[in-house]
């Protein structure tokens, strides 16, 4: 007789695979938050554009906060990777500054996607009951204007800029400026505008002494 082997975990049940791309889906998803914000964009716009049912989304990527989380932290991840590239490849604060400036103007009004930036559109009216996704985004807000500050002051270090020079307000500055041409894009404003905008905000930049 066989005797049975209780010392054997059973076997843990393995979910359906997806009969879907998840990548293509939550790339679908990024788009329909980025045109309508976080609140406005309905179920069934997030499902028709992912080409999903709602039973799959849910089981995928739990609700529609934490598929707008993932959705955000992809797109956060994808800037901040090009924005670094850019501050890496700038041999000064000032280049580096003004080619943020221009290639933000590229970006936001780039007929690929929605107009202006998801960071600063997608969640900026939001009700209570959202305030958690609101502080996330702040958060991804105030990274990338952290990264703008350092880069320069690396060019205070650097001997670019004056000693004296108001980091933080300088950084502040410009981090205001691309939040506001974002604005401007979700305006219909174009890419000819948007490069103006950028080339005046680069006059306000610190003579060295």
């Amino acid at each position: 007789m066989e005797i049975e082997n209780k010392s054997e975990k059973p076997r843990k049940k393995t979910g359906r695979p997806l009969s879907f791309d998840r990548e293509v889906a939550l790339q679908r998803a990024m788009l329909v938050f980025w045109r309508y914000g976080y609140e406005a964009a309905s179920l069934q716009e997030l499902t028709s554009a992912m080409g999903i049912t709602p039973p799959s989304l849910y089981a995928a990527f739990g609700d529609k906060e934490k598929l707008f989380l993932e959705a955000v932290e992809r797109y956060s991840t994808e800037n901040c990777d090009a924005l670094l590239c850019l501050f890496n490849q700038a041999p000064r604060a000032r280049d580096a500054i003004e080619r943020l400036l221009q290639s933000a103007a590229v970006d936001f009004t780039c007929p690929s996607h929605p107009p202006g930036c998801l960071m600063n559109t997608a969640a900026t009216n939001c009700s209570a009951s959202a305030e958690h996704v609101q502080h996330a985004m702040i958060e991804r807000r105030d990274h990338v204007e952290n990264m703008i500050r350092t880069r320069v002051e690396t060019g205070v270090n650097n001997g670019e800029l004056p000693p004296d020079t108001d980091v933080s307000g300088l950084a502040n500055f410009y981090w205001t400026v691309i939040q506001g041409m974002s604005t401007q894009a979700r305006d219909h404003a174009d890419r000819d505008k948007l490069l103006a905008i950028a080339a005046m905000a680069m006059r306000a930049w610190p003579a060295p002494k």
